[in-house]
C-alpha cells in the first residue's frame, strides 16, 4: 500500500474492528496465519452485507495471510437460527447445490488475482454418523454454553417462537468445521461479521477443550444505515444482491451514488481497496464542494467495478451520466443501451408520431394535452435538447432518449 500500514493498523483505519481473541491486535501483523470465513448457501447470491467481510477478507490476504474460503453446504442445510424469529424453512438438497455453485463464483470474482482455497463443509460431514458426532463434538459442549446464547433464549421465552433441535445444534456444526480446519490444514483463525461472533467462538472452545489448541476469532461491526439504524444493505425493494439477475448492475450503481453524506467517507474505506492517500484528497475535495457528489460517485463506480467487472462500470457510469448529467445519449454504445433498456420504458414509434403524442403514449404524461403543456413549459428534453414546439417529431432513427423533469424517461425507438 502507497501508506505502507501494517494489517492491524489498515483494519483499525478502515473500521474493521469489533470484538477479537486477540489480545493485542498487532498479533496479526507478524507471521502468516491459516484463516477462514464462511458463507452458508441459504440464497444464490451473497449481499452488500457479505461483501463488507469480504473487504476485510482481501486485506487479510494482501497482507499475506493464507485464505480458505469456505461454503456451507452442510450448516445451510440447517440454516443459522442466529437473529431469525421463527424457525427457517428447510432448502431441498438440489437448490443448496445451485446456491453453493453461485456463492463460488462469486468468490472467484471478488478475489480474483488472491491466493485462497474455497472447502465446503459438507465433505467432512456427510459420512460423519450421528452416534460419532455426538462423541466427538456434543460430549466437549456444555448444555449451559448453547443455552447461555441470545438468541436461544429469546425463542425460548414466553413471546418466543421455539427451537427446534437442529437449529439449536447449528453452533456445533459451525464449530466443528473450525476444529475440522485446523486439524486438516492449520487453520487458527476465523474472521466474520459481529453477529457471528457466538458460532465462532463456539470453535474455539472445541480445539480448546478436544485438542488442547490455541485458535483465535477477528470480528468485524455489522455495517448499519446512521440514519435509521437498520443493517446495511436493504433497500425499499429488499436486499442489494451481488448477482445482477437480482440487483442489476444499474441498481446496483445508484444504490452506492444514493449513500447519504455522512456514511461515504465510512464506505470508501469499507468498500473499496483505495488506499489512505487517495481516501482523503477525495473526501478533502467532497467537503468542499458536495453537491457534485465526488465520493458517491467515486464508491459506486469502485464497488461496481470490482463486483461486475471494469466493462460493466464503465457502461453504468455513462449510462448515469446521460440520464442526469451531460452525457451525450447518441455516443453510448451498445453495452450501455442494454444497461438503460432494461431499466426505462422502451416504446416504438412510427415515423410521422409527434413528439407530445410520444410523451403521453410512453407514460411520462397522463394525456396528450399534458404532454403539449409540458413541452410548452420547458419540461421535456429528446436527446439532451429542451423541445419547443408541441408539434415536433422525432428525426433520429434508432433509439431516443425523451426525459421529463430531472428523473422521468422513456426510450423511443424510431423506425
Amino acid at each position: 500500500m502507497a501508506d505502507n500500514m501494517t494489517l492491524s493498523e489498515e483494519l483499525a483505519w478502515r473500521g474493521f474492528i469489533n470484538q477479537s481473541t486477540f489480545k493485542n491486535p498487532t498479533e496479526l501483523d507478524g507471521a502468516a496465519i491459516a484463516f477462514y470465513w464462511g458463507v452458508d448457501p441459504s440464497a444464490d447470491s451473497m449481499t452488500v452485507g457479505n461483501l463488507a467481510i469480504a473487504m476485510m477478507v482481501r486485506h487479510f490476504m494482501r497482507h499475506g495471510h493464507t485464505a480458505y474460503l469456505l461454503v456451507g453446504g452442510a450448516t445451510g442445510l440447517i440454516g443459522d437460527p442466529d437473529g431469525k424469529a421463527a424457525e427457517r424453512d428447510l432448502k431441498p438438497m438440489e437448490e443448496i447445490a445451485r446456491n453453493k455453485k453461485a456463492i463460488v463464483s462469486q468468490y472467484q470474482r471478488l478475489f480474483a488475482g488472491e491466493q485462497f482455497t474455497v472447502v465446503d463443509n459438507y465433505d467432512w460431514f456427510k459420512d460423519l454418523g450421528y452416534l460419532e458426532f455426538l462423541r466427538t463434538v456434543g460430549k466437549h459442549v456444555p448444555m449451559r454454553q448453547m443455552l447461555g446464547r441470545e438468541f436461544v433464549q429469546t425463542r425460548l421465552s414466553e413471546e418466543g417462537a421455539g427451537i427446534s433441535y437442529a437449529e439449536f445444534s447449528y453452533s456445533l456444526i459451525q464449530g466443528y468445521d473450525f476444529l475440522h480446519l485446523y486439524r486438516e490444514h492449520g487453520v487458527s483463525l476465523q474472521v466474520c461479521g459481529a453477529d457471528q461472533w457466538g458460532n465462532c467462538i463456539a470453535g474455539v472452545e472445541l480445539i480448546r477443550r478436544i485438542d488442547n489448541g490455541e485458535a483465535n476469532v477477528w470480528s468485524a461491526p455489522l455495517v448499519v444505515n446512521k440514519n435509521t439504524g437498520v443493517k446495511f444493505g436493504k433497500s425499499e425493494a429488499g436486499a442489494v444482491w451481488l448477482d445482477d439477475k437480482k440487483t442489476s448492475v444499474y441498481q446496483f450503481y445508484q444504490f452506492w451514488l444514493n449513500v447519504e453524506d455522512d456514511s461515504v467517507g465510512d464506505f470508501l474505506k469499507l468498500y473499496t481497496m483505495l488506499d489512505k492517500p487517495t481516501v482523503a484528497s477525495i473526501m478533502s475535495q467532497f467537503e468542499a464542494d458536495r453537491s457534485g457528489r465526488l465520493a458517491q460517485r467515486t464508491l459506486a463506480y469502485e464497488v461496481t467495478k470490482l463486483v461486475h467487472g471494469v466493462d460493466s462500470a464503465n457502461a453504468v457510469q455513462k449510462a448515469t451520466e446521460v440520464l442526469f448529467g451531460s452525457g451525450d445519449f447518441r455516443a453510448l454504445g451498445e453495452t450501455d443501451l442494454a444497461i438503460l433498456k432494461a431499466e426505462l420504458p422502451v416504446h416504438q414509434s412510427q415515423e410521422g408520431t409527434r413528439i407530445a403524442e410520444l410523451v403521453s403514449q410512453s407514460g411520462l404524461a397522463n394525456s396528450n394535452s399534458e404532454a403539449m403543456r409540458l413541452i410548452l413549459n420547458g419540461g421535456i428534453t429528446l436527446n439532451g435538447s429542451k423541445v419547443s414546439d408541441p408539434q415536433a417529431m422525432v428525426v433520429q432513427k434508432g433509439d431516443n432518449l425523451l426525459k421529463r423533469g430531472k428523473n422521468q424517461f422513456a426510450i423511443i425507438f424510431q423506425k
